[in-house]
């Protein structure tokens, strides 16, 4: 027992030791062994192609691109708002020479143009700019604005109300009731009346009851003067604060008694306002019908003095586009306004810079003519191809704007 206790550990310390000796050569042989298998030959890497970086397997570039160009930090931040622009050189003007203004008016001429036929008054439709030739003091004017013009009127109504034969308010009355009923809806109209002096009866109004009651109360007439041509001046004046195209429907016997203003001074003043147009309508046609060409020198003087009235009152509606009608009896009146109401209703507009552009005052007759395409004047026909006469209604002139100094 005791010799086998000693014999051992000397058996147990030499396998020990041979154990170890095997495990180191076992252990070294195969990491060289691996070794060989995952590493290429020296013969076939790039010399310039580091060990740890493969090379591209289809093309590209290599692992080397050269060296790489970083940009220069720039000193100032990018939120620095750009430097200011150089102030531009202040210009002088030479000694002695103030600053000064250019300005150039260029004048137009509106002209309102009615177009009806002389046998039944309609308008005649359907008219190109082609068909209107405008001239000026003679001389042919170059049309830019041309349209048809069918808007709601502004009217004045002014009527004789004198005392004086009870048939010329009676024709006032049914004449003025005639132009109410024309009106529409849209229209605005007032009333004046004039004896020695003028009275506002109606303030313009778009109610047509109105009207008619106004028409209504004038019952008892007051002074047996007519003074025309002041009642006239005054309702110009009164228009001419009012903007657009306006219209005064002159209803009178065109006899002038105790007026203040003068024939040369109302007619100088109806040339020089602009945008009104005078439609006149002569009262006491059926008493002077009756009593016309009666024996004795006053009567004599009688016809002459309503002979001057008709030709007053057609140079008033003349002068600035309007017409004058002198009715005999009451059933002529609703187609005397009817016609009236078409030639306010229904108008051409013509513009044109003028020819002669001075600003000087001066007072321009106007003539509007009508033409065909090949330049000869316009001829009308029927249905049954017969000549048809027409009336063109335009104002005779317009006075221009006076250059302010």
């Amino acid at each position: 027992m005791a010799t086998m206790r000693r014999s051992t550990p000397v058996t147990l310390h030499g396998k020990t030791l041979l154990l170890v000796c095997l495990l180191v050569v076992f252990s070294g042989a195969p990491a060289v062994h691996a070794q060989s298998q995952t590493q290429s030959p020296p013969a076939q890497q790039p010399a310039t192609q580091p060990n740890d970086q493969a090379a591209p397997a289809a093309g590209g570039p290599t692992g080397d691109n050269g060296s790489i160009a970083l940009p220069k930090k720039k000193d100032v931040p990018d939120d620095t708002p750009p430097p200011a622009p150089a102030e531009p050189p202040k210009l002088k003007n030479p000694p002695g020479l103030d600053n000064y203004s250019l300005r150039v008016d260029v004048p137009e001429v509106d002209v309102d143009v009615g177009v009806l036929l002389e046998k039944t008054g309609q308008f005649v439709p359907n008219l190109k700019p082609s068909n209107f030739k405008v001239y000026e003091n003679g001389v042919e004017q170059k049309v830019i604005g041309f349209k048809r013009v069918e808007a709601p009127i502004t009217a004045l109504m002014l009527c004789e109300f004198a005392s004086i034969n009870y048939n010329y308010i009676i024709d006032m009355q049914n004449a003025a009731w005639a132009f109410a009923q024309q009106l529409r809806p849209q229209d605005y109209v007032g009333l004046m009346t004039f004896d020695l002096h003028t009275q506002i009866v109606l303030d313009f109004t778009q109610d047509k009851r109105q009207l008619l009651n106004a028409i209504r109360t004038l019952v008892i007439p007051g002074f047996t003067d007519r003074n025309l041509f002041d009642a006239l001046y005054e309702s110009l004046d009164r228009l001419n604060r009012i903007e657009g195209r306006k219209y005064i429907v002159l209803i009178a016997s065109g006899r002038d008694t105790f007026s203040k203003i003068t024939l040369d001074k109302i007619l100088d003043k109806v040339k020089n306002t602009r945008d009104v147009t005078i439609f006149a309508i002569s009262t006491g046609g059926w008493l002077r019908a009756m009593t016309e060409g009666g024996p004795g020198f006053r009567q004599q003087l009688r016809d002459i003095d309503y002979l001057q009235a008709d030709n007053q009152m057609k140079t008033f509606a003349k002068m600035t586009g309007g017409q004058w009608y002198s009715p005999r009896f009451p059933g002529e009146l609703p187609d005397d306004f009817a016609a009236i109401n078409s030639a306010i209703r229904s108008k051409y507009e013509l513009i044109y810079h003028p020819t002669d552009a001075k600003q000087d005052g001066t007072y321009r007759k106007l003539r509007v003519e009508l033409v065909d395409d090949e330049g000869q004047p316009l001829r009308m026909q029927d249905e049954k191809h017969k000549p048809l006469k027409y009336d063109i209604i335009a104002r005779d002139g317009y006075r221009a704007r006076q250059e302010v100094e």
